[in-house]
């Protein structure tokens, strides 16, 4: 077990809409723990989806510079994983075994990629396993 884990994009919008209070919290703690341990990793297409919703989406849309100041502290210490054809490949593999959307087997591929042993995601099964990854819903 490496003790790494990856955090969904629904991780950083849930820590920014503060509509649900209880969420924020468990959603902080999360981001929190994910820097101040250094395990906590995510992948390019996390941060792609949190800024098109923090621009477009949320109640108080996100402005350029405080999007260049979250990418700075929050996405560039966790940002390990990178678009490829080798990932797109194993997201391939996942999607074809079936259950997964395209952008949800791209997640658990970035995932397996660097090796994690928890993905923490509202958006697919909580306690499902891809090999040594397990999902855990942190909002349960």
């Amino acid at each position: 077990m490496t003790g790494r884990f990856f955090l969904d994009t629904n991780i950083f919008v849930y820590s920014l809409d503060r509509s649900d209070r209880r969420k924020a919290v468990v959603a902080d703690g999360l981001i929190g723990k994910a820097l101040s341990s250094q395990k906590g990793i995510i992948s390019f297409q996390v941060v792609q989806e949190f800024f098109n919703a923090a621009f477009k989406r949320f109640a108080a849309q996100m402005e350029a510079a405080d999007g260049r100041c979250y990418l700075d502290e929050v996405f560039s210490p966790l940002l390990a994983v990178h678009a490829s054809a080798t990932l797109c490949g194993e997201a391939l593999n996942l999607y074809a075994a079936g259950n997964l959307s395209w952008y949800d087997a791209l997640i658990v591929a970035a995932a397996l990629h660097v090796s994690c042993d928890v993905l923490y995601s509202e958006d697919l099964q909580h306690g499902r396993k891809f090999g040594n990854l397990r999902i855990v819903n942190p909002f349960l």
